[in-house]
């Protein structure tokens, strides 16, 4: 991992391979290191670039609320910081996800392709977006603990939970070193991100969608119904898994990753 300056904070990167870069964006309340088993992998043939967004993992902390756009923004910057002069091949899980769709939209140019992971395209409700206000507020007064006893649950299969606990165990040690600032801050701006189901209908960029068969947060038939309104996207459904499947299922994901950039 490297830090590097994009304006107001320093950013914590995982830069490995070399060739066409792909830049994978972690789910909410995670780090870089969910990519793991894809950037082993994919970095033998592909420049590897892992990030751990602004208050999250080993980046800078900012309080208050960082929106998906400011997200978008830090990664642009990031990308000029180490000289990524070509399109990237974007893929985001979740909240990583929404903030490609916003790369997507404020710097096209960057953007090559996107691998679309058990994410939405949708805005919170109202009942929603105050769920994740006053969980930020619970966040900050109790501690990082608020979010993994409410995020874990819903993160994982059945089949992981009982299979893997290790993967299980391993993410909740991950949200738990977060700092609840940047959790806070996130869960603000989640509250507060833009539908995008219109930019969706629009896309022209090759699309690879990604959904765990068990995912209870981005559901298969969710996915299925904005992917199927972007003229040549493809979705997978990965069997077993639940909504952290480039985590519960590396393998089979992979491969689909690999089917998907060699049709580039």
């Amino acid at each position: 991992m490297k830090r590097i300056n994009v304006g107001d904070i320093e950013m914590a990167v995982s830069d490995i391979g070399r060739g066409q870069p792909i830049l994978f964006i972690h789910g909410f309340p995670l780090d870089h290191s969910m990519w793991d088993r894809q950037a082993e992998r994919l970095s033998k043939k592909y420049r590897v670039l892992a990030v751990d967004l602004r208050g999250f993992g080993a980046s800078d902390v900012t309080a208050g609320t960082v929106s998906m756009e400011q997200f978008a923004d830090d990664l642009a910057r990031l990308l000029d910081a180490l000289d990524v002069n070509q399109p990237v091949v974007v893929c985001g899980l979740s909240m990583g996800g929404c903030i490609a769709w916003q790369l997507i939209r404020k710097h096209p140019q960057r953007v090559k392709a996107f691998i679309a992971c058990d994410t939405r395209v949708v805005a919170d409700t109202e009942e929603g977006a105050q769920t994740r206000y006053k969980t930020a507020e619970k966040t900050l007064a109790e501690g990082a603990s608020v979010v993994a006893d409410a995020m874990i649950p819903k993160l994982f299969s059945d089949q992981t939970r009982n299979n893997s606990p290790d993967i299980v165990d391993k993410t909740r040690q991950v949200i738990l070193g977060n700092s609840p600032e940047g959790i806070a801050a996130g869960l603000r701006g989640l509250a507060t991100r833009p539908d995008v189901s219109e930019q969706a209908r629009t896309l022209e960029l090759p699309v690879l969608a990604i959904v765990g068969e068990h995912d209870a947060i981005s559901p298969v038939e969710e996915m299925r119904g904005w992917a199927s309104s972007i003229s040549g996207a493809e979705l997978v459904v990965v069997p077993g898994a639940g909504h952290m499947a480039p985590l519960e299922s590396p393998q089979f994901v992979n491969e689909a990753i690999e089917r998907f950039l060699a049709r580039l």
